[in-house]
């Protein structure tokens, strides 16, 4: 299967997850507005959240996918279907134990991550109720991971790809079935939520098994201590032990500027952390269609290329993904940077959301947008390291750019508030990307293919007459007034996005850029 049609699959099913996201975002945003407590509920979830980019997409899979296919390429199908069952072991008795520690500590981690709560205690009391039903999400979620891995590494990516649907899905329809009947118990319709989170983990890890089970490997968990003693003294597991010490730290630093940032608005005005919630989920359309879906491809094939000493197909193959980042995700950062708030008009402007969280939104969205081409650079270019088992160089990447993005916090806050906290983001996600980059062609890793000024020139004047079409469109049309016209907003939308792919890909055509050509690449 090629590098494109894997990408493909993933960018499908992302794009499925995304839109039912922003359908739940959208829900949510309608239904509760942005008030204490859809900032008690963001919190709670973005606990769990935080603990599964931690653990289970973060060190978990950093360490877990270049092992796993190092391993097979190295001794063999039979030699990692029983790595599998002992990381499987090892991975479930340390998730029980976090659990059960997560639920008793939860009053503790929310006023790690929100003191701020605090200043109106029903806020931070639901929070804390919240957090003790959600956080064995991180049990399923990482288990998700494991199993994600296994399929990935066999180039099954529709799967994994595919479950964050349920997750959606879930949250959905508790909100518009459990919500109303919560209500008419006299209890906060909010508290809904949280079990659509648990029914979408639950299911998210079932549709794996079958698809773990067809191809032989679905892992057999011990639960006896001589199971548990074989499974820590696996060489496999040991390896990556080793591997995640440095990348927990690594993605533990991306994790504690979340929680800096959390803290700082959860002390601003009431509705700044949804206001920078319902951003980040606009935030992750392109950076998980794009930077998600490349790294999800990537990073087995590098790992393999790595393992085998095919060093040019390693190289082409991160040439390849920068390409695509640069084709596609500096489009999409132009247009955050100048069409944001039709943007959010269209999607979250009903019901209980404001004017004003409409202007909040886009000022987020905005600041986000300035590091978008970093944020998906950085899934293509990470991998570029953990393919070869180094995480170390990340890992101190990231400690000093979650110090400079401090830095912007101080600069930036004081002047432009839950604004300032992501434009930080994504100043200090360019950053990281250049940096990434830099360490690649300067270790000879990454060599450049020929014709990249060429390219480089043709997607700049693509996106310069682009960014102009969308400039107008944002300012020639009333958006926000037209709350009451929703299917003429929308319509216009649709028109305008329309017309600005399609002038991007056409300018695209007529300096010379063949999107044939460059996709058989």
């Amino acid at each position: 299967m090629s590098l494109l049609r894997s990408a493909s699959i993933v960018s499908v099913f992302t794009l499925a997850s995304r839109v039912t996201g922003l359908v739940r975002e959208l829900l949510i945003a309608s239904l509760f507005g942005a008030s204490a407590l859809t900032d008690a509920f963001n919190v709670a979830f973005r606990i769990p959240n935080l603990f599964r980019r931690l653990f289970a997409e973060g060190a978990f899979s950093q360490a877990f996918v270049p092992v796993l296919a190092a391993t097979r390429a190295e001794r063999g199908d039979a030699a990692t279907r029983q790595a599998i069952d002992h990381v499987a072991t090892a991975l479930a008795w340390v998730l029980l134990v976090v659990s059960i520690l997560g639920v008793l500590a939860a009053p503790w981690l929310v006023w790690a991550l929100a003191s701020g709560l605090a200043q109106e205690g029903k806020g931070f009391d639901a929070a804390v109720q919240m957090t003790r039903w959600m956080f064995p999400y991180i049990a399923f979620m990482s288990l998700v991971a494991l199993s994600a891995g296994i399929l990935n590494t066999w180039k099954r990516f529709a799967v994994p790809a595919a479950t964050p649907v349920l997750l959606n899905v879930s949250v959905i329809a508790a909100a518009l079935a459990l919500a109303p009947w919560l209500q008419g118990q006299g209890v906060a319709p909010i508290y809904a939520l949280p079990a659509g989170v648990m029914l979408g983990g639950a299911l998210q890890l079932a549709v794996q098994i079958p698809a773990l089970y067809r191809l032989g490997l679905l892992p057999r968990v011990g639960w006896s201590p001589t199971a548990l003693r074989a499974a820590w003294t696996d060489s496999a597991t040991r390896r990556i032990l080793r591997l995640m010490g440095p990348a927990l730290l690594g993605v533990g630093v991306a994790q504690i500027s979340l929680l800096i940032n959390t803290q700082i608005a959860s002390h601003l005005v009431a509705g700044s952390v949804s206001w920078l919630s319902y951003a980040d989920r606009l935030m992750e359309f392109p950076t998980a269609m794009l930077g998600v879906a490349l790294g999800v491809v990537l990073m087995p094939q590098l790992a393999a290329a790595k393992a085998s000493g095919d060093l040019d197909r390693y190289a082409a193959m991160l040439d390849w993904g920068l390409r695509l980042v640069l084709l596609l995700a500096l489009p999409c950062a132009a247009a955050l940077l100048v069409f944001a708030e039709p943007l959010v008009a269209v999607l979250y402007h009903y019901g209980a959301f404001t004017d004003r969280d409409v202007q909040q939104t886009t000022l987020s969205l905005t600041g986000y947008g300035v590091g978008l081409l970093g944020l998906v650079a950085i899934k293509v270019l990470a991998p570029g390291y953990y393919a070869s088992q180094d995480i170390r160089t990340p890992v101190r990447i990231a400690v000093v750019v979650l110090v400079i993005t401090q830095l912007f916090n101080l600069l930036f806050v004081p002047w432009l508030a839950h604004a300032g906290l992501a434009l930080s983001i994504g100043l200090g996600a360019m950053v990281n990307a250049l940096w990434l980059l830099v360490g690649l062609l300067r270790r000879g890793s990454y060599k450049p293919q020929p014709g990249w000024g060429r390219f480089a020139l043709q997607v700049l004047l693509a996106t310069a007459l682009l960014t102009a079409l969308l400039w107008f469109a944002a300012h020639a049309l009333p958006w926000v007034a037209l709350r009451q016209h929703v299917w003429l907003r929308m319509g216009w939308m649709a028109l305008v996005l329309l017309a600005a792919a399609s002038l991007y890909f056409a300018s695209l055509w007529a300096t010379g850029l063949r999107l044939k050509a460059f996709i058989q690449r």
